[in-house]
C-alpha cells in the first residue's frame, strides 16, 4: 500500500524536537535544489511530473495538425511557435515593432490613454495598473471593473523604499538590468543608462503610493466603488473616459478602485511626467513583458536579475517547461483539457469528494461546540459552511476558446493574442450574470484556492497526485495530505478576511461585536506565534501577512484530524504499517507532502511577498499547537514541540 516513505525519516532526530526534520530528514540530506530552481519539494516534483505529461500531449497535438480551431490545434501551435527556437531568433525584436513604434509616437498627453489602452489590452506592458472584471464585493451576484494598482518592475514596494545594504545594492543591479534591456531593444547606451535611471525614479514614485500587502489583505480597503466621473474627480491629470472607450469598455459602469491613493497618484504622474521619460517608463514595461517570448539575449538578461539576482537561481530552466508554463498562462484550460484525459480518474475525484464531505460535517460540528462563539453567529456560519461550492478536478463546462486566433510560428503575436482574448472575454462579463462554473486556475495547476466572493472551495487535478493524494494510499496518509489541504482551504472561509464574506459571497458583517473581539484575540495568538519564527538570520515571518494562510493551516489540520477520526470509526481502525499506527502515520503524511528546500535568496523574496508561511513552519506551527500530535508521539512540556496551552490559538 502507498503511503509513507521510510526512506524520508531521520529516526536521529526526535520527532518531538522537530517533526518536520524527523520526517524529512534524509530527504533533506540526499537532496540539491536542481540548480535551474529557486526551491525544491513536494508541489515542485509534482509540478515536474505533470509537465511531464503536459510535453507528451503538447508533442501529439503538435504532430497530428489538427483541424482549425480545435483545442489540439491551439495547444499544438502555441507549443510549436514557442519550441521554434530558431525562427524566434531570425524575427528578433519585430514581432514587437508596432508597439514600440507606437510607444516612440507618443508626442502628446492627449495621445497617452489611447496608448495605454492598447498597451493594456495585449498585456504589454502595464503601465501603472492592471485591469479586469470580478464580481462585486458589495454585491456578488454582478460583475464590475476592477482597478489594481501596478507598474512596479521590482517584486514589492519595499524593495523602492528600504534603506538596508541588501535592498540598495537591489535597487543600483535592478538599474543596470533595465539599461541592459533597453540596449538591446534598440536604445543607444547613454540613452539607456539615463533612461533606467527615470524608470527607477517614476517605479519609486508609485511604490511611495503603493498599498502595502498587509494593507491589501483587509477586503475593506481594497473595497473602494466609483463611478467613472467620481475616479475623474479622485484621479484628475489622466483622461479615464478615453482610457476605457479605447480600452473597449466605453460605459464600463461602476468601478472598483482597489487603492485609491495609489491611483490619485498615478494621474498625477502621467500628468507631469515628462513625456521623454513616460515614453522610457513604457518601453521598459513594454519589453519586460514580452521578455520570455524574445530571443535568447533576452530571456537570458531576464534570468540574470528576476532569477540569478533576485532568486539566487544557478541556470536557466530548460525550454520547455519554460513554454509549457506560459502556455498554462494563456490557454490553459486547453492545455488542461489534454492533461486531465491522462492523468486523472473519475474513481480518484469520487475518493476526493468522500474527503470533502467528511470535512465539512466535521467542521459543521466544529462550529456547533464553539464556547467562544454565540448562537446568532454560530447559526450564520453554518449557513456559510452549508452554501459552500465544491469545484473538483477539471471544470464540469470549458470555456469556448474559439475565438482565439492561436498561429504556428508566431510565438509572441499567440502570447498577445491569448492576453487580449482574455480582457475581451472578462469585459464581456460586464452587464451580465456572474458565471459560477468559472475556474480560476487551470487544471494542471498543483495548489487549490477559496473563493470568498463564490464563497467555494476549488481543488485542481494537478494537486490531485502523490505525495497529497494517491487514491492506492492509506487512508491516513490521504487523511494527512490532502485532508489538510482541504481543511485549509475550508478555513479560509473563515479566516481573519474570508469571514468577512457571507454565505452568498458579499462583503457583509455577520458577526457579533463581541464574537468578533472574540475571534480577534485568538488570531492575535497565530501572529505572536509564527513572528517568533526566524528562518533567516534578522528576518523573520511577517505575522500579519501570513496571518490568514496560518489560520487555514492550523484550522485545516484540526478538522482534517476530526475528519480521519469519522473515518476509523466509519471504516474500522488498522493496525501499525512500517511499525507506524495510524494516527502517526496521518501526521508523517502531512508533514511529508511539505518536504522542500530553499534558496536564502528565494526565502529573502518571499518573506517579503508570499502570505504562506515557509513549509517548514507549516508543518512545526500547526502540529506543535495540536493534544492529538502529542499523543501520537509522546511529546510532554519541556520538547520544542510542546507548546504550553495557554499561547496555543484554538479557533476551529
Amino acid at each position: 500500500m502507498a503511503g509513507i516513505d521510510v526512506s524520508q525519516i531521520d529516526t536521529a532526530v526526535p520527532p518531538c524536537d522537530d517533526f518536520f526534520r524527523y520526517a524529512n530528514g534524509k530527504w533533506l540530506e540526499r537532496t540539491e535544489i536542481p540548480p535551474e530552481e529557486a526551491t525544491w519539494g513536494g508541489f515542485i516534483e509534482v509540478r515536474d511530473r505533470n509537465l511531464g505529461i503536459l510535453r507528451e500531449a503538447a508533442d501529439e497535438a503538435a504532430a497530428a495538425r489538427a483541424p482549425q480551431g480545435s483545442v489540439e490545434q491551439k495547444v499544438g501551435d502555441f507549443w510549436a511557435s514557442g519550441m521554434d527556437e530558431a525562427a524566434i531568433e531570425a524575427a528578433g525584436i519585430e514581432p514587437l515593432r508596432a508597439e514600440l513604434e507606437l510607444v516612440a509616437g507618443l508626442t502628446d498627453r492627449a495621445s497617452l490613454a489611447a496608448l495605454l489602452a492598447r498597451l493594456h489590452r495585449e498585456g504589454a506592458g502595464h503601465g501603472g495598473l492592471h485591469v479586469t472584471v470580478r464580481q462585486d464585493p458589495g454585491d456578488s451576484s454582478r460583475n464590475v471593473v476592477w482597478l489594481q494598482q501596478g507598474g512596479l518592475g521590482l517584486p514589492d514596494r519595499d524593495y523602492y523604499l528600504k534603506d538596508d545594504p541588501r535592498s540598495r545594492q537591489i535597487r543600483v543591479r535592478y538599474v543596470g538590468h533595465v539599461a541592459r534591456m533597453l540596449e538591446l531593444a534598440g536604445e543607444g547606451a547613454d540613452d539607456a543608462r539615463y533612461g533606467a535611471a527615470s524608470v527607477l525614479t517614476i517605479e519609486t514614485r508609485l511604490a511611495r503610493a503603493s498599498m502595502t500587502r498587509v494593507d491589501q489583505r483587509d477586503p475593506h480597503r481594497t473595497y473602494n466603488k466609483r463611478t467613472l466621473a467620481e475616479l475623474d474627480a479622485s484621479a484628475p491629470g489622466f483622461d479615464w473616459r478615453a482610457y476605457f472607450a479605447a480600452l473597449g469598455a466605453p460605459e464600463p459602469g461602476d468601478l472598483n478602485v482597489r487603492q485609491p491613493a495609489f491611483f490619485s497618484e498615478l494621474a498625477c504622474a502621467l500628468g507631469d511626467v515628462p513625456l521623454e521619460q513616460l515614453r522610457t517608463y513604457l518601453r521598459w514595461h513594454l519589453v519586460l513583458s514580452a521578455a520570455p517570448a524574445l530571443p535568447k539575449r533576452f530571456v537570458d538578461e531576464l534570468f540574470d536579475f528576476h532569477q540569478r539576482e533576485l532568486l539566487g537561481v544557478r541556470e536557466q530552466r530548460p525550454r520547455w517547461k519554460r513554454i509549457l508554463e506560459s502556455m498554462d498562462a494563456h490557454i490553459g484550460e486547453e492545455l488542461g483539457q489534454l492533461y486531465v484525459r491522462r492523468a486523472f480518474s473519475p474513481e480518484a475525484k469520487r475518493r476526493v469528494l468522500e474527503l470533502v464531505d467528511d470535512l465539512r460535517s466535521v467542521l459543521r460540528e466544529r462550529i456547533a461546540t464553539l464556547e467562544w462563539m454565540g448562537e446568532a453567529t454560530k447559526a450564520l456560519a453554518r449557513q456559510k459552511l452549508d452554501a459552500f461550492g465544491v469545484k473538483m478536478a477539471y471544470p464540469d463546462v470549458w470555456r469556448d476558446h474559439s475565438a482565439l486566433e492561436i498561429v504556428r510560428g508566431e510565438h509572441l503575436r499567440n502570447v498577445f493574442r491569448a492576453r487580449e482574448w482574455h480582457l475581451e472575454r472578462d469585459l464581456a462579463k460586464l452587464g451580465k450574470p456572474v458565471d459560477r462554473t468559472e475556474w480560476l486556475m487551470s487544471p494542471q495547476t498543483v495548489n487549490a484556492y477559496y473563493s470568498p466572493l463564490m464563497n467555494e472551495i476549488v481543488f485542481p487535478a494537478g494537486i490531485l497526485q502523490p505525495p497529497f493524494f494517491d487514491p492506492a494510499a492509506d487512508d491516513a496518509v490521504n487523511y494527512g495530505a490532502i485532508g489538510m489541504v482541504i481543511g485549509h482551504e475550508m478555513s479560509h472561509g473563515f479566516d481573519d478576511q474570508g469571514s468577512k464574506y457571507d454565505a452568498r459571497g458579499d462583503l457583509k458583517e455577520w458577526w457579533t461585536p463581541e464574537d468578533r473581539a472574540a475571534y480577534e484575540a485568538r488570531q492575535d495568538l497565530v501572529v505572536t506565534q509564527y513572528e517568533a519564527y526566524e528562518p533567516l538570520a534578522g528576518q523573520r515571518i511577517n505575522g500579519r501577512l501570513t496571518l490568514g494562510e496560518n489560520i487555514g493551516d492550523i484550522g485545516g489540520i484540526k478538522i482534517a484530524w476530526a475528519a480521519f477520526q469519522r473515518m476509523l470509526a466509519r471504516r474500522g481502525r488498522p493496525g501499525a504499517i512500517d511499525g507506524f499506527t495510524p494516527e502517526q502515520r496521518f501526521f508523517l503524511g502531512m508533514a511529508q507532502s511539505w518536504r522542500n528546500k530553499i534558496r536564502d535568496e528565494a526565502l529573502r523574496v518571499r518573506l517579503n511577498v508570499d502570505p504562506h508561511s515557509p513549509s517548514v513552519y507549516r508543518v512545526l506551527g500547526p502540529l506543535s499547537n495540536m493534544p492529538e500530535f502529542h499523543e501520537a508521539f509522546g511529546c510532554g512540556s519541556g520538547t520544542r514541540m510542546w507548546r504550553e496551552e495557554k499561547v496555543r490559538p484554538t479557533i476551529w
